[in-house]
């Protein structure tokens, strides 16, 4: 969707009317994904308001982030961390990038990240369609993960690369949950006898090879917000989104994402903060449209452009220890079957 990158300065502040503190203000290092994405106004008034100079580091696509900080916790590069979520966070746990002392935090049971991580927001992978070109191909829809190994449904399908994307990466989580390991696996080599295209990330699928962007493929693996942002990024006004999500069973998985301090920080104070502000009613009603999350804390209002992202009825979840065991040996079998 949105991929931004900061840059706040003083003179933004003048921009924007907030007087710098007298006194030196605190760097905090904020290790984030490539897709974090927040309004500089809002990330400019948190500065502002606690004498903290954000220093924002890109880490890549969540999984390479957190190899990242492990590689350097002899000699952490950030103080804290967001864009951890539910599938990597035991690998973070176990390689021992995170402090050690609990989050205070009120997170819903089914959002918990665990003691040191804060719930900040939960999105939905899942297929998307194309609406004009399923029309044009008059081949009702697939009902359901086996229909859409069929001849009839040859070539339709794009995906990122489960090995390079956390996308890629929680579909395939997504298959095992539903139809069970040997099942999955099966199925997967069905889709690779069936055309499935492979590309290394989430925007070179959607952007490149999808067909709603002149691609080929009607299918894609992405997110059951991505319709509302095809309407919020149109040039032309919409009362409809031109794609839609497609929620098969064993085809949905539920990301939950989370900030957590990083062990050895000299900046717990400010890191903690910056836990609340991210758990903030102003960030959680601003990521909607900026990273096309849904906000975990309960009672944050919608985005009105959200009606055209429904969340899946059902979805497929597996344990965090589970898919820390047993995930690198499943990506690897992956690869075998599909790309080998």
């Amino acid at each position: 969707m949105n991929r931004r990158h900061f840059a706040l300065t003083a003179s933004l502040l003048a921009v924007l009317g907030f007087s710098a503190p007298s006194h030196a203000a605190t760097e905090l290092r904020v290790m984030v994904h490539s897709s974090f994405s927040l309004p500089k106004q809002l990330l400019a008034q948190f500065e502002a308001q606690n004498g903290i100079k954000l220093a924002i580091i890109k880490g890549g696509d969540a999984g390479e982030m957190l190899n990242k900080l492990i590689l350097t916790r002899a000699k952490p590069v950030a103080d804290v961390v967001y864009g951890i979520d539910n599938t990597l966070v035991s690998k973070a746990q176990a390689a021992g990038v995170l402090d050690d002392q609990p989050l205070v935090v009120a997170d819903a049971p089914d959002l918990s990240l665990g003691a040191g991580v804060a719930a900040v927001d939960y999105g939905f992978v899942n297929l998307n369609y194309d609406k004009a070109a399923v029309a044009k191909s008059a081949i009702a829809l697939p009902k359901t993960l086996s229909d859409l190994a069929l001849p009839a449904y040859k070539g339709w399908l794009v995906m990122p690369n489960p090995a390079t994307s956390s996308t890629g990466y929680a579909f395939l989580l997504a298959t095992i949950a539903g139809l069970g390991e040997e099942s999955a696996f099966a199925w997967w080599a069905q889709m690779r006898g069936n055309g499935l295209k492979v590309v290394k990330g989430w925007s070179e699928a959607y952007y490149t090879e999808f067909s709603r962007n002149k691609g080929r493929f009607p299918l894609v693996v992405s997110y059951a917000t991505s319709p509302a942002a095809e309407v919020f990024y149109s040039k032309e006004k919409m009362t409809e989104s031109p794609t839609a999500s497609l929620n098969l069973a064993g085809g949905v998985f539920r990301q939950v994402e989370g900030v957590a301090l990083l062990k050895g920080t000299a900046q717990r104070p400010a890191a903690l903060k910056f836990v609340d502000f991210m758990r903030s009613a102003a960030v959680q009603q601003a990521l909607q449209t900026e990273m096309w999350m849904y906000p975990a804390q309960a009672g944050v209002p919608r985005a009105e452009v959200m009606r055209h992202a429904a969340e899946p009825a059902t979805f497929e979840r597996l344990p965090a220890q589970v898919m820390s065991d047993k995930g690198p040996q499943w990506v690897a079998r992956w690869t075998q079957v599909v790309l080998k």
